[in-house]
């Protein structure tokens, strides 16, 4: 409706409830009026309606959104009532030098009930009308704080949501039993299943922004129990920058119930390395080298240069930091294949990087069963081709992704990785260079991570395929492994394997029920199938071999390790033997090498002569 023509609509319908308010107030106290009194609630008549609309153009009650009246509108009524009944009795001692105050009394009173009434007639219609078009589904909250206490309010006063809170949970046992705006608490986290049920919910709301993972771990294990969808309410931070609504929840997710506190950087030792300085990342397009491009961005240096093979994903990154950093930080977008050596040997010689983080890499365990010379030509070639021309150019530190899949290789993926370790490890030992490599576990949301796939097949109705029920698996997140990367740069002394103390290994089973349940979903309704192991795969991973591990951490949650490197002639005439091996034959000597479980020397005599 037109502002003119509410407003029009609310000024007539005011002015017959005032002057129905004082006449019924009249004639029910003075059946048989006199000239006299006649005259008197002429004038009082008069006197009302005038003071009535001045005061209710200060209180702005031709202003408010009465369909989200609440409290603060009906004091807003009760105070232009007043004064306006309290300027007609004014006037009556000023004009009659008599009161009537029975009469003005119930005036008072009709005046405020229906004037309240037909605003807050106005909410109850629009509720009814709005419910009437969506389902309602009944939310637990889980905690009664301030936070919690602020999500109730919001989907209290919002109509727009469907959303209907009938009780908190809180750990608290002085809030047991109280009713916070209206709404009871019913228990602590150990009776969500129990509460679920008994107030038929269908939406649970976290509101507990304090809580550590694992802690939101626990809370989630009892929420699973149930058939209820559980959504987490947004960071603080970002409902007072105006980013989010309160009331717009996002969905928990998988990274949220690692169990464990996401690792943080050490801020001082990072910008010592990266600040001022020109950085080169290569693979900068993919899902770490792109979140690393973005971390290292934070720290303001002075050239960022971006090198990867997808013209897209070089566009995609490129784009989104010169609308950050535009005019700040220099960004370099540059198109080449590490396995073109004499391209990458002109880049680094340009651009003169100090700092070279090298994420480019194939990572598909089973693709490169079916592919090994694709896997050897990139992970092994061309980390070898940055590696040396980071060693001829001076580079101060060059930092190689690895993978938990190079401990004890039995695919090609995992091998090549670890061959390409050995590659920067010798390289180390004679150069100024310091060269390091950090091993992740699987990145939760990488191109290529379990998430996105288990996420496709639940949209899509089901089922789930997970290849073994005991397979486990070490998860980080994108984050989490693009600040191991960076911070690993800034601890290198060379030669060093670094790793994230990633908290227990996860059952890629229960990551998988844990999602179909994220999702509102039954395990019933989506389904689980088992598909068995896949070429290459192991069921379970490793970080560190026992002669690897040094006990204690270089840095909070961060370890290090250090492998025995192969002799150079050795290890190079390996690799150029690569070149000229048909498919199966690379399949096998990689595994063979990256294991080195036999005499090496051996080995390569046998590998040359194939």
């Amino acid at each position: 409706m037109a502002y003119r023509n509410r407003l029009t609509l609310l000024a007539l319908l005011d002015s017959l409830i005032v002057l129905s308010a004082i006449y019924v107030s009249y004639l029910v106290l003075h059946p048989y009026l006199e000239i006299f009194k006649l005259t008197a609630l002429l004038v009082s008549s008069v006197s009302l309606l005038i003071s009535h609309h001045i005061f209710a153009s200060i209180y702005k009650l031709y202003k408010k959104a009465w369909e989200y009246a609440s409290i603060g509108e009906l004091i807003s009524i009760v105070k232009a009532v007043t004064l306006s009944v309290i300027t007609v009795i004014v006037i009556q001692i000023l004009v009659f030098q008599d009161v009537y105050v029975r009469a003005m009394a119930l005036t008072w009173m009709m005046h405020v009930i229906l004037i309240g009434g037909s605003r807050f007639s106005w909410r109850m219609l629009r509720d009814r009308l709005v419910n009437n078009h969506m389902e309602i589904k009944n939310t637990l909250v889980i905690g009664a704080g301030s936070a919690g206490t602020m999500v109730v309010r919001q989907l209290l006063n919002n109509q727009d949501t469907a959303l209907k809170p009938v009780a908190f949970i809180d750990d608290d046992p002085k809030k047991d039993k109280l009713d916070i705006l209206g709404i009871p608490v019913v228990g602590n986290s150990k009776h969500i299943p129990e509460m679920v049920e008994k107030y038929h919910i269908d939406n649970i709301v976290i509101a507990i922004p304090s809580l550590s993972k694992k802690e939101l771990k626990v809370i989630f294990d009892e929420c699973v129990k149930t058939n209820a969808k559980t959504q987490i309410m947004p960071m603080i931070e970002d409902i007072m920058l105006g980013k989010v609504a309160v009331n717009q929840f996002k969905e928990v997710e998988v990274e949220d119930l690692l169990g464990r506190e996401p690792v943080e950087l050490d801020m001082n030792s990072i910008s010592g390395n990266v600040t001022g300085k020109t950085i080169l990342v290569t693979g900068a397009g993919g899902s770490i080298g792109s979140e690393i491009c973005r971390q290292i961005c934070r720290f303001s240096p002075e050239k960022i240069v971006l090198l990867g093979h997808g013209e897209n994903s070089i566009y995609l990154i490129d784009m989104e930091l010169r609308s950050l950093y535009l005019n700040k930080i220099e960004i370099v977008p540059i198109i080449a294949d590490i396995q073109d050596r004499e391209r990458i040997f002109d880049v680094i010689g340009e651009q003169r990087p100090e700092v070279i983080y090298h994420a480019a890499a194939h990572k598909h365990v089973p693709l490169m069963e079916f592919n090994p010379s694709e896997a050897v030509k990139n992970n092994v070639l061309g980390t070898k081709n940055v590696a040396e021309a980071a060693d001829t150019y001076g580079v101060q530190t060059f930092v190689m992704i690895s993978s938990d899949k190079a401990v004890n290789p039995t695919n090609v993926m995992g091998s090549t990785k670890r061959i390409a370790e050995m590659v920067i490890q010798q390289l180390d030992k004679n150069s100024e260079t310091k060269f390091v490599a950090v091993r992740f576990g699987n990145v939760l949301g990488s191109r290529g991570s379990v998430i996105p796939l288990f996420k496709k097949q639940i949209q899509a109705g089901g089922p789930v395929t997970v290849t073994h029920p005991e397979m486990t698996r070490y998860f980080m997140t994108i984050p989490e492994a693009s600040r191991l990367v960076i911070q690993a740069g800034s601890l290198a002394r060379g030669g060093e394997i670094f790793v994230l103390d990633m908290g227990d290994p996860v059952k890629i089973v229960d990551l998988a029920k844990n999602l179909i349940k994220l999702s509102g979903y039954t395990i019933e309704e989506i389904g689980i199938e088992y598909s068995g192991i896949r070429p290459g795969e192991k069921m379970y991973e490793e970080l560190l071999n026992d002669n690897e591990v040094l006990p204690n951490q270089i840095f909070p949650k961060i370890y290090i390790g250090k492998s025995t490197p192969l002799a150079q002639d050795i290890l190079y005439s390996f690799i150029d033997s690569l070149a000229t091996k048909h498919n199966n034959q690379i399949k096998e000597q990689v595994i063979e090498m990256a294991n080195a479980k036999r005499n090496i020397k051996e080995f390569i005599q046998e590998a040359l002569s194939l």
